[in-house]
């Protein structure tokens, strides 16, 4: 007999991963039915995941595309999260770089007008 593959809930590993802050918010995630194992779509937050599983799913603005594998044991440090999953998402190279300023701190008026200035420049 061929012994079975280990499983886990996919909003708890979608926790473990770190892709999303708390358990509950994860599992809103998918019963809304904002996530798909493998090209299906899920609903429900009890979904049995597994290694080798493509999850894709919102994320802030953007969409994840993952390859999971490994499960994990507990919500740990950061580098131990990125290491339950490959990234099959396309790099984000658009993505201007933040606006850098002279001083310490906060832009003052005269920088955020000259800012502001330069951004509708661009998008002429």
């Amino acid at each position: 007999m061929s012994e079975a593959k280990p499983k886990l809930r996919l909003d708890k590993w979608l926790w473990h991963a770190r892709f999303f802050k708390t358990r509950s918010l994860a599992a809103k995630i998918v019963s809304g039915g904002h996530v798909r194992v493998n090209s299906a779509k899920v609903s429900k937050p009890a979904q049995a995941v597994g290694a080798g599983d493509v999850l894709t799913f919102p994320q802030g603005s953007a969409i994840r595309v993952v390859r999971i594998e490994a499960l994990g044991e507990r919500r740990g440090p950061a580098p131990e999260a990125q290491a339950l999953y490959t990234d099959l998402s396309e790099p984000k190279d658009d993505v201007p770089p933040a606006p850098r300023f002279e001083g310490k701190g906060r832009p003052t008026k005269r920088d955020r007008r000259k800012i502001d200035l330069d951004r509708t420049r661009e998008l002429e």
